[in-house]
C-alpha cells in the first residue's frame, strides 16, 4: 500500500468503472503472460523494514513526520502510525556477496537513521510488537498525515460497519475493541522481495507458503500486546484481525478475510491475481486515465494502477507483486510473515534461511506442495505464530516435529543448498545460517529472551515497568548487533 491517494468522496459510478477497468487489466495481464513479456532474470531480492520510535523513556513517540524529516531520505517513508516508520533496500542481484552488502546498508542507514531521530527526541526501535504500547495509544488521531491511510480506515469501517473486536487467547487474555485500523500499526514487520520469472513464480509462491510457519518459528519476537502476554508471535493474529473488514455474521458464513493465507496451491501467477478479483470488493476504487489493452498494442508496458492497487488492499501472507523497471515488466514474490528485530544480524538470518529455503524447495525434484495439504501449511503458521520454537508443525517424512528439530534436521541443510544454488558466499550463508541453528539449540528467540526478560523485572516492579525496562535493554542489544540468541538475562 505504497501509492498515494488523494482524500476522496466514493461514489457508486466510481466503483462500477474501476471493476470493468479491474477486469480489463486483468486481461492485460494474461495476454502479457502469454506472450512472456517478463523479465525472466530471477536474481534480484530486495526488502522493506517497518521500525518504530519511542521517546527517552522507552514510550510511544508520536512524531514520524519530524523524524522523518530530519532523516530527509526517500528510501524512508511513513507507515499507519505516527511512531512508525518504513526503510527500504534498493534490488540486490542475488549472489557472492549480496547478503553482506545489504546487512551493511542496512546498518548504516539505521544507525544514520538513529542518530537523525535522536536529535528531535525519539529513538527507533526494530521489535515485531513494541512492548509499551497501550491501549490509548491507538486510536485515529495518530495515523500518520498521509491521506491514504484515512480513505482507507473509512472504507474498511464502512464494509465492516461496526467496530473491530480484537481478542486472543494466551498466557493471558486480551479482549478490546477499535474505533480504527490503528491497531495494526502495532504490527511491524520485515518484508522479503524476491524476483521470479512467471514460470518459476508458482514454485516459489508455493514453497513460500510451504515455510511460512517455519519462518515465524524461529523469527518470533513479539510476545507482548496491551501489557499482556500473548502468542510468540502475537503480530499474526493481531494483524489478521486488524483490518477484518468481514462483520461476525460474513466470518460465519465463510467470507474471506483480506489478510489472508489461502486456501490452494497454485499453478500460476494469474491465480492469485485473478482471487483477487473474484473474491474481494474494492476499499480504494480509484482509476487511471491508462488503456492497458492500447498501451500493449501500441508497444508499451502497461502499469497496470488498478491490478496493483487492488492487490496492495489484499494482505496475504505471500503476495504477488507486479512492477516495472524501466518499461520492463517483473514479478515478485513479497514475503510478509516476518517480524521486525531483534537485530540486523537477525534480520539477515531470517534473509538468508528464507532465500535458501525457499529456492532449495522451490527447484528441489519433488515439489514440497505434492507432499503435504495447503491446509496443514496454513495450520503451521498459527501453530507457529503461538508457540514459536516449541510449536509442533507438521512436515512430510517427519509427521508433528517440535520445530526447532524440524529446522536443525531437515530445513537447515536445504536452505545452504538453496543460497549455494544462488551463488552467495558461503562464509556468509555459514555465519547468517549459524544464528538460525544457535536459536534453535538454545531456545532463544527475540521473543523468548523478551519474555524472560520482563519475568525477572516483573519481580521488583510491576508489568508496565517491567516492560518499559526490558524495551530499554532490548534497544541496548540491538545496537551491538549481536543476535538476539546471545542476548544475556538480567542478573
Amino acid at each position: 500500500m505504497g501509492r498515494e491517494v488523494k482524500a476522496i468522496t466514493i461514489t457508486g459510478e466510481d466503483r462500477r468503472r474501476y471493476r470493468d477497468k479491474l477486469q480489463r487489466s486483468l486481461e492485460a495481464f494474461a495476454w502479457m503472460l502469454h506472450e512472456q513479456m517478463f523479465d525472466n532474470d530471477p536474481s534480484q531480492v530486495g526488502l522493506e523494514i517497518e521500525l518504530n520510535l519511542v521517546d527517552g523513556t522507552g514510550r510511544p513517540s508520536m512524531h514520524n513526520a519530524d523524524v522523518l524529516a530530519a532523516i530527509a531520505d526517500p528510501a524512508w517513508a511513513t507507515e499507519l502510525g505516527q511512531f512508525n516508520l518504513e526503510i527500504n533496500v534498493p534490488p540486490h542481484r542475488f549472489d557472492g556477496g549480496a547478503l553482506a552488502s545489504m546487512e551493511r546498508q542496512i546498518r548504516g542507514s539505521l544507525n544514520a537513521g538513529d542518530a537523525k531521530a535522536r536529535e528531535t527526541g525519539s529513538r527507533l526501535v526494530i521489535i515485531g510488537i513494541l512492548p509499551t504500547l497501550s491501549e490509548g495509544d491507538l486510536h485515529a488521531g495518530i495515523m500518520s498525515a498521509n491521506d491514504r491511510y484515512q480513505v482507507l480506515n473509512e472504507q474498511i469501517f464502512a464494509t465492516r460497519g461496526e467496530a473491530l473486536r480484537i481478542e486472543i487467547d494466551g498466557p493471558e487474555h486480551l479482549l478490546t475493541y477499535a474505533d480504527s485500523i490503528t491497531p495494526e500499526a502495532a504490527c511491524t514487520s520485515v518484508q522479503l522481495h524476491v524476483q521470479v520469472s512467471p514460470e518459476e513464480f508458482a514454485n516459489y509462491w508455493n514453497a513460500s507458503q510451504a515455510i511460512a510457519g517455519v519462518q515465524v518459528a524461529v523469527a518470533a519476537n513479539s510476545p507482548y500486546l496491551f501489557a499482556k502476554q500473548l502468542w510468540q508471535e502475537t503480530r499474526i493474529t493481531l494483524f489478521e484481525q486488524a483490518t477484518d473488514t468481514r462483520p461476525v455474521e460474513l466470518q460465519q458464513q465463510g467470507v474471506r478475510p483480506r489478510v489472508w493465507f489461502g486456501e490452494r496451491w497454485i499453478t500460476s501467477v494469474f491465480d492469485l491475481f485473478e482471487e483477487n478479483n473474484r473474491y474481494f470488493t474494492a476499499l480504494l476504487p480509484i482509476c487511471d486515465e491508462e488503456d492497458p489493452r492500447a498501451t500493449l498494442d501500441s508497444g508499451g508496458c502497461p502499469a497496470l494502477s488498478e491490478l496493483t492497487l487492488h492487490n496492495g488492499t489484499i494482505y496475504r501472507w505471500n503476495r504477488p507483486v507486479y512492477d516495472t523497471i524501466d518499461g520492463q515488466p517483473h514479478l515478485r514474490v513479497e514475503n510478509r510473515v516476518l517480524p521486525a528485530g531483534p537485530s540486523v544480524a537477525d534480520i539477515m538470518a531470517n534473509a538468508a534461511f528464507y532465500y535458501g529455503l525457499v529456492r532449495g524447495l522451490a527447484e528441489g525434484k519433488r515439489p514440497i506442495w505434492s507432499q503435504m495439504s495447503f491446509s496443514a501449511a496454513a495450520e503451521n503458521l498459527h501453530a507457529a505464530a503461538r508457540g514459536g520454537l516449541d510449536a509442533q508443525l507438521y512436515w512430510p517424512g517427519s509427521g508433528e516435529t517440535p520445530a526447532a528439530e524440524l529446522v536443525l534436521r531437515r530445513l537447515l541443510p536445504i536452505a545452504h543448498e538453496g543460497l549455494a544454488g544462488w551463488g552467495v558466499s558461503q562464509a556468509d550463508a555459514n555465519r547468517l545460517l549459524a544464528i538460525i541453528e544457535q536459536r534453535c539449540l538454545t531456545g532463544q528467540t527475540g521473543a523468548a529472551w523478551q519474555i524472560a526478560t520482563v519475568d525477572a523485572f516483573d519481580r521488583h516492579a510491576g508489568r508496565q515497568e517491567a516492560l518499559r525496562l526490558m524495551t530499554e535493554r532490548y534497544i541496548e542489544h540491538m545496537h551491538t548487533n549481536e543476535p538476539a540468541h546471545s542476548w544475556p538475562l538480567p542478573g
